[in-house]
């Protein structure tokens, strides 16, 4: 199975990264073919030019080739932090470029002529680990939890990908090098679960 990896978090020392090198590793072993992307590393662009937003616009190289990886992706993971009930600005203007109408969707017109979104990408499943320093209960019943209904509503379930699985670990800020250990096994243990073995 071809699965893409997206990446946001500044740090190459972050618990993000340790995470995406585990997802890494446990998707290898079980034979998948990986691609990976560390926006910040890659200084990835997150601004829409205005000339980008036609459906027939002439990309930039970097954002047509996620895009083509996207569109061939049978699997998706992003990795991320919850800053403020959102996704990293840079993984925000990745959304914005590489999941966008002819890629991700298409609206359709309905017998009465209104316009619907047809998801058109092909993987059988999106999946998201995040961290986190606000408690979980806290999230849902404090914030209402954003981050899971924007991925899972507003970007899987809107680009056609109907199976969908989040994570979020922590409070990061107060945990232990135990602890973290015990993330990251279950971080392995999830991901070879909902990709198992393509050997």
């Amino acid at each position: 199975m071809r699965v893409s990896i997206i990446l946001a978090h500044p740090h190459q020392g972050s618990f993000n990264h340790a995470i995406a090198k585990t997802t890494l590793k446990a998707l290898q072993e079980n034979g998948h073919q990986v691609i990976f992307h560390d926006l910040y590393q890659e200084n990835f662009n997150p601004l829409l030019p205005a000339e980008e937003i036609l459906r027939d616009a002439n990309l930039d190289p970097v954002v047509k080739q996620h895009c083509q990886e996207i569109s061939a992706a049978e699997g998706i993971i992003i990795i991320h932090p919850n800053w403020s009930g959102q996704p990293p600005a840079i993984l925000k203007g990745w959304v914005d470029r590489t999941l966008r109408s002819g890629v991700a969707y298409q609206f359709v017109e309905g017998e009465n002529g209104e316009a619907f979104p047809v998801g058109l990408l092909k993987a059988k499943l999106g999946m998201v680990f995040n961290t986190s320093d606000t408690p979980a209960e806290v999230e849902a019943q404090v914030f209402g939890d954003p981050l899971e209904l924007i991925w899972k509503n507003c970007v899987f379930k809107f680009s056609g990908i109907a199976n969908f699985y989040r994570k979020c670990l922590g409070p990061i800020f107060c945990s232990n090098l135990g602890q973290r250990v015990e993330w990251l096994k279950e971080v392995e243990e999830t991901v070879k679960q909902h990709f198992p073995s393509d050997k």
